[in-house]
């Protein structure tokens, strides 16, 4: 690790005036430094980066796609010192930092491949007499210069996820990944340095809020992608203009665990589910039904399970959690339960604090759904376990949420996996396993409060591209 990175704008490593401490969140060292981006350099990088875009959308595939590969393998070779500025950034234990590394190569290799894939179609037009020898082709072009703006939490995949899919659509890009953790987004930035994309077709620019801003309401950005809070996310959306959004927001997501379920993969995979990174992702398992008939054996078994978890040096091997990414955090969930126990909520396991920026595991039952607990994102490492009797009853359970991300239902009745599929008003269902879990090349995204648009390289290229269609009227040729 460097004591210090510079910035890169538009195919330029730079310094500015404002240096950006990065600290480790477990113990609150300063272990580098960066820099945050001024206005002069947002600008630099939206010259260039129009500049290049006719370069950029003329550049033929293989070279798009053999960029994105360089990446992956970039990626790959320095796995390890990815995986230690992930951890250092985030507290993120390393052997989940790991896991997020892995991903993120796996997301620049879907880029390569996706980049072969953007389809156009031939259409007849004749199905009424007036298209009678004419035909049409549609091809997608790109949308032109996008402003990404990445959260904290997967400082690397979620970063990987506005990257990709620009640079696979051909559209010039200006990333602000967070200021909390730039660290990983600038080492994408030195692979992609190595490439053969024109200078300018990527920035990647610590900034603070108010520069920051310059992202949403400039229109000479054509779309802006933003993961985030929603209450930040819909008040960019409705300062952002006539430029394309795409918000990947935040969830109170829901596991439903049925009397047919396998109880022991439900258990296990619902522990990590709420506990993983401490609960800080946009599908954390924050609230989890289980049929009467079997709750309190699963509750026994989740409070053993949750037991084993270690708590620690996010650089130490065997830590399975560590800090939150601040105090301001860890206060408001310690805060949130300290509540829903004065409203009648029972704590099962733990509630207490660690440390400055450390919350233990914490399970709750009894809670009701005004709670703030309940009806907000915890994005923390706590958990509901509430009891259920009647399926359709625990889908508007579910249902009863601004929220609409990801779910989860562990059955093995096709009729049950059938009514949750057509019943819940959530972005992606999950049988068997919780709302946690994301394949990163499948489409993600909500619904309701839960954001626009999906992720996924391929369906984040459909909103990177603009479809255009020729019509011929071949007799007159």
């Amino acid at each position: 690790m460097k004591s210090s990175y510079p910035i890169y704008c538009a195919g330029e490593w730079i310094a500015s005036a404002h240096a950006l401490a990065v600290t480790n969140p477990y113990d609150g060292a300063t272990w580098t430094s960066t820099f945050l981006a001024e206005k002069a350099h947002v600008e630099t990088a939206i010259q260039k980066g129009l500049a290049v875009q006719d370069e950029l959308r003329r550049l033929p595939t293989y070279v798009r796609a053999n960029a994105l590969a360089h990446i992956a393998a970039g990626i790959e070779k320095r796995k390890d010192e990815f995986a230690e500025a992930l951890s250092r950034e985030t507290a993120k234990p390393l052997k989940t930092a790991r896991g997020e590394v892995a991903r993120a190569i796996q997301t620049f290799i879907d880029g390569a491949e996706e980049t072969k894939r953007i389809h156009g179609e031939w259409m007849a037009l004749d199905r009424h007499p007036s298209g009678t020898n004419h035909e049409a082709i549609v091809r997608r072009f790109p949308v032109g210069l996008v402003a990404g703006i990445a959260p904290f939490n997967f400082p690397l995949n979620l970063v990987a996820h506005k990257l990709a899919p620009a640079i696979a659509a051909g559209c010039p890009i200006v990333l602000k990944p967070a200021s909390k953790t730039p660290i990983s987004a600038l080492l994408l930035a030195e692979l992609i340095d190595e490439t053969d994309l024109p200078k300018g077709a990527v920035s990647v620019l610590p900034m603070d809020r108010e520069v920051g801003d310059l992202l949403v309401t400039d229109p000479r950005f054509k779309l802006l992608t933003f993961t985030g809070s929603p209450s930040v996310g819909w008040d960019m959306k409705a300062r952002a203009g006539k430029k394309k959004v795409v918000l990947e927001l935040g969830g109170n997501a829901a596991a439903v665990v049925t009397d047919s379920a396998n109880m022991e993969s439900a258990v296990k995979k619902s522990v990590t589910g709420a506990f993983s990174f401490s609960g800080q992702s946009c599908i954390h398992t924050q609230r989890i039904y289980v049929h009467q008939s079997l709750f309190d054996a699963f509750v026994g078994r989740f409070v053993e399970e949750t037991k084993k978890l270690v708590f620690g040096d996010p650089l130490d091997e065997k830590t399975d959690m560590s800090a939150m990414i601040d105090e301001k955090n860890a206060e408001r969930i310690h805060a949130w339960v300290q509540e829903a126990v004065a409203g009648g909520a029972k704590v099962l396991y733990s509630g207490k604090r660690e440390g400055a920026a450390g919350y233990m595991p914490t399970i709750l039952t009894n809670t009701t759904p005004e709670m703030a607990i309940c009806s907000k994102e915890a994005f923390a490492p706590t958990v509901n376990i509430e009891p259920y009797t009647d399926f359709n009853d625990v889908m508007k359970a579910v249902n009863a949420s601004d929220f609409g991300l990801q779910a989860g239902v562990f059955t093995n009745k096709l009729s049950e996996m059938h009514t949750a599929f057509d019943l819940l008003e959530m972005g992606g269902v999950i049988i068997n396993n919780v709302p946690t879990f994301r394949a990163d090349h499948m489409p993600y995204g909500g619904m309701k409060d839960s954001g626009l648009g999906r992720e996924g390289v391929k369906y984040a290229i459909e909103d990177m591209t603009e479809l255009k269609v020729l019509v011929v009227n071949k007799e007159a040729m």
